[in-house]
């Protein structure tokens, strides 16, 4: 019984900034990797971030520097900086989470936040 609910999209002109949140609630004891993945209209999604339980980072190369993933464990929460944002960022951004479960990993997903920047 665990749901993420991502937050902060919505609409900006190219060269602006958005901060993205991811939440995890429900039934919680710890998270292990958190990732922000996106889709683009009409395209397969893709990853652009990870970081670990203990704040490693990770980022797909299209970053280039303008975008920060962090997280706070005491909150369940994951954020998603981005700065010098691009048309081309456009998409629909979703929270992942892999949660431990029975000696393994369970994986789960948000419902998505959409993010449109504007030329």
């Amino acid at each position: 019984q665990v749901q993420l609910v991502e937050s902060g999209g919505g609409l900006v002109q190219a060269g602006g900034s958005l901060r993205l949140s991811c939440t995890a609630s429900g039934t919680i004891f710890s998270i292990n990797n958190m990732a922000w993945y996106r889709q683009p209209p009409g395209k397969q999604r893709e990853l652009v971030a990870v970081i670990t339980r203990s704040g490693v980072p990770t980022y797909a190369s299209f970053v280039k520097g303008r975008f920060t993933i962090t997280r706070d464990n005491a909150k369940n929460t994951m954020y998603l900086q981005m700065n010098s944002l691009k048309p081309e960022d456009t998409a629909v951004y979703y929270c992942n989470a892999n949660l431990p479960y029975a000696g393994s990993t369970e994986n789960y997903w948000g419902q998505g936040t959409q993010v449109t920047v504007s030329s």
